[in-house]
């Protein structure tokens, strides 16, 4: 948006709506719920005042902040209300939200949702804004109303509770050997096994703590994962991957000139990974590398 016409091209107004529905939808888990939350963010928008319009030099953020709040706000409310006012919207819905609740689930599992459910409201939205979304820490802790350690230790709350709920205790036998068959498909670039080591709704975060080129938002599903990984550890002569101990299991360590690139987690049930973690944030990988 810019200007006090907020003349802007159609992809980029369509392209904004979409990153704010996005947001809206991991945050609330609803998709004609998460439009109605754009739908006050947009009108918060028009009744500034022209000349804050026009200053605006980042009116994206802008509209993220004004959203995250919302959400927040929403999520707030007891359980049972948040609960009444989803089912009513439902069953008015539109087909056009259909179509977008569709859109937005080939990105985000049921079985995720629900565990994000399980979260405190500030814990989904810290994990959201900074794990999902990539938002500043300065942006996060206002929405949140928290200090950035405060909101930092909170989304590190989050991670833990989505990676109990969703891994199953498994041997250390058993995760040795669904990861190190992951590593192997990884080595040999072979995407249709490493896809059939995937739960069908395995998801995968990218760190790269703003300092790496990453995906932004979470890959959904085990093709697409499997393709998102193959594509980071595509074939080099001076990149390797190996199995490590990565947080008491073993996990991958890719390495780049022998220097520690990236580390991957994996959460395992039963003979599938359901999460991928890849932290590839250099600040986060200074102790590897240190100590290598």
């Amino acid at each position: 948006m810019a200007g006090t016409d907020d003349a802007v091209p159609i992809a980029e107004l369509l392209d904004e709506r979409r990153h704010l529905l996005d947001i809206a939808y991991w945050m609330l888990g609803g998709s004609r719920e998460a439009e109605r939350v754009i739908d006050e963010t947009y009108r918060r928008w028009f009744e500034l005042p022209d000349p804050a319009r026009a200053g605006m030099t980042a009116p994206r953020s802008w509209l993220a902040q004004v959203a995250g709040s919302i959400c927040l706000s929403r999520l707030a409310l007891p359980r049972r209300d948040r609960d009444r006012e989803r089912a009513v919207e439902e069953e008015a819905g539109s087909s056009a939200g259909a179509v977008s609740q569709g859109m937005l689930a080939e990105e985000i599992s049921g079985v995720l949702l629900e565990a994000l459910d399980s979260l405190s409201p500030a814990e989904r939205a810290a994990f959201v804004l900074n794990d999902v979304f990539g938002m500043a820490p300065d942006a996060v802790a206002d929405i949140v109303h928290q200090t950035e350690p405060e909101c930092a230790e909170l989304a590190d709350r989050a991670r833990r509770s989505l990676r109990v709920r969703r891994a199953r205790p498994t041997s250390a036998r058993e995760h040795d050997a669904v990861a190190r068959a992951v590593c192997e498909a990884c080595v040999a670039q072979d995407e249709a096994v490493l896809a059939s080591l995937l739960a069908a709704d395995a998801t995968a975060f990218f760190d790269g703590g703003g300092k790496v080129r990453a995906s932004v938002k979470p890959v959904h599903g085990n093709t697409r994962v499997a393709r998102s990984l193959l594509t980071l550890l595509a074939r080099h002569p001076r990149t390797d991957v190996h199995t490590h101990p990565v947080n008491g299991r073993t996990g991958l360590v890719v390495r780049y000139d022998r220097r520690v690139a990236a580390v991957i987690s994996l959460d395992i049930a039963g003979p599938y990974v359901v999460q991928v973690w890849v932290t590839l944030n250099p600040d986060k990988l200074r102790t590897w590398n240190r100590s290598r």
